[in-house]
């Protein structure tokens, strides 16, 4: 029966998370559009407020109104003009208090993990946690800078995640020398789902998978 429970639950689970995710997302898409509503309504007259209560009933509205409104505002920010405004923004939200630390600390930290041009999470590999001759995997999120890399010397070190398991958002920050890390050919993608799965979903083995390439090699250049 353990057997038969245990199978039905690796069946279930995936659906039911994936589930879960989709009604997150679409509570969060719902409140952003209710508040959006409520915005109108305070400067619309009384008549008009009737037909914003209608639109709160059609159903999936807050999905596509979302999504067209974060087309929109991308193809906006995509030129000369909507990059002066977005500068313009960026300046006045560092001018109020309490918010610009907010602020600031977001913007950078989305701009590193979503821009095309940031290093974030481009590169798998492995390193030494939490003791020496225990590996994990880790992501090069770049280097460090600013007083940090004047306190480690002239050896070239490297920024690290390493996420936990089963839950990547969560993690630790390292900094170790460059020659304490071994580099992987599998893709982030593949370490993701590697970590996820907490090791049951092997990436395919490459050429450099073997005893010869096991050794600690210099990660690509990069832009850090």
């Amino acid at each position: 029966m353990k057997k038969y429970i245990v199978a039905g639950l690796l069946v279930w689970m995936p659906l039911a998370v994936t589930v879960w995710v989709l009604l997150w997302v679409l509570n969060l898409m719902n409140g952003v559009f209710d508040w959006l509503l409520l915005a109108v309504s305070a400067v619309l007259p009384l008549s008009a407020q009737t037909g914003l209560d209608e639109l709160r009933r059609i159903p999936g509205l807050s999905v596509l109104v979302m999504v067209a409104g974060l087309l929109l505002t991308g193809m906006f920010v995509a030129n000369v003009f909507g990059q002066w405004w977005l500068r313009q923004w960026d300046r006045l939200m560092g001018r109020i208090p309490i918010v610009k630390s907010i602020y600031s600390s977001v913007k950078q930290v989305s701009d590193t993990l979503f821009s095309s041009n940031g290093n974030a999470f481009r590169e798998a590999v492995l390193v030494q946690y939490p003791r020496a001759g225990s590996w994990t995997i880790a992501f090069v999120t770049g280097r460090p800078g600013g007083e940090v890399a004047t306190r480690l010397g002239s050896a070239e070190h490297l920024s690290l995640y390493v996420p936990t398991t089963p839950n990547p958002t969560s993690g630790f920050f390292l900094m170790v020398p460059r020659s304490d890390v071994m580099p992987l050919q599998m893709s982030v993608d593949e370490a993701l789902k590697y970590i996820i799965s907490m090791g049951v979903v092997a990436p395919p083995a490459t050429a450099a998978a073997s005893p010869a390439a096991a050794a600690p090699l210099p990660l690509r250049n990069r832009a850090g």
